[in-house]
């Protein structure tokens, strides 16, 4: 029975691969370099020893994820501002990491590169812990113990009261209204005590450097903000589910797009997410 076709069967298997890149290294630009070069990699292989090219695709696109992770880091460190993950929009209902938020990214980004890939291969991505062996090269136990490792930290970073989505996204919308038009106490209504803002510029856009914390603070930022560009709303471009998290898009004043997802937790924003660093939001396409 002839073979399929190499580039038939990568194709297929890309989206998943996509995926797998993406919830490892945080950027839409850096997954799809390094599933080209998985991609590479496969065509310069003798495929008639591969047993299967699902298993084999992972651990190479896995092991390709670890060596950028370790360059990342040092990369990060000296990134200017807040770094947060490259936004993504309303994940398909076939893609089963659907319920990895940016919360939950976060939280990824505080593990070592070894437990971020052993928790995302076993409870995102269905890998058993041989496979995971295999793509990270450690012992299946190690394996298990770095995913259990993995897994606590990030069920402390998951919402104790989630919302549903359509309540998210109404309190996202009341939020646009009011922390564009000056509205502080319907503003402050809708913030936990402890609220935190991150603002990812990348040192390209103007944004705050530390993230800003507590509603007084955050709300007197929104104010600050209001007052500077006297209170008009940003065009609307978009809203929905930004990484899992309800939000919106949104063209600014320097008519570049910014994109705004929210943490709710028993009905009160609990962190603000906004991307405006243009490097990191180049694979959103939106009219003028």
């Amino acid at each position: 029975m002839p073979q399929p076709d190499a580039t038939e069967t990568f194709n297929r298997l890309r989206p998943r691969l996509i995926r797998i890149a993406y919830r490892m290294v945080g950027s839409v630009a850096e997954a799809e370099d390094i599933v080209q070069e998985g991609f590479i990699r496969w065509h310069q292989t003798d495929r008639s020893q591969v047993r299967s090219e699902e298993a084999f695709l992972v651990r190479t696109i896995s092991r390709l994820c670890l060596d950028h992770l370790k360059s990342a880091r040092v990369r990060r460190e000296t990134y200017v501002g807040s770094w947060l993950p490259e936004p993504i929009f309303d994940p398909s209902e076939e893609e089963a990491d659907s319920d990895i938020t940016l919360t939950l990214m976060m939280a990824l980004e505080r593990l070592s590169p070894l437990e971020r890939a052993a928790f995302l291969l076993h409870d995102v991505f269905g890998q058993d812990f041989n496979q995971i062996s295999e793509a990270i090269g450690r012992d299946a136990a190690t394996c298990r113990q770095l995913a259990s490792r993995a897994r606590t930290h990030v069920q402390q970073a998951k919402p104790r009261f989630p919302v549903s989505d359509e309540h998210g996204q109404d309190i996202a919308t009341a939020f646009y209204n009011a922390s564009r038009n000056g509205d502080m106490q319907t503003l402050q209504a809708l913030l936990a005590d402890d609220v935190t803002l991150y603002t990812d510029g990348g040192g390209i856009r103007s944004s705050a450097i530390n993230p800003v914390y507590t509603l007084d603070k955050v709300s007197r930022f929104f104010d600050g903000i209001g007052r500077r560009l006297q209170y008009k709303l940003s065009p609307l471009v978009h809203q929905g589910l930004i990484d899992g998290l309800p939000g919106f898009v949104t063209r600014e004043s320097d008519g570049l797009i910014q994109t705004t997802a929210l943490e709710i937790e028993d009905g009160k924003i609990k962190a603000i997410y906004i991307v405006r660093n243009p490097e990191k939001l180049g694979h959103l396409a939106f009219p003028n």
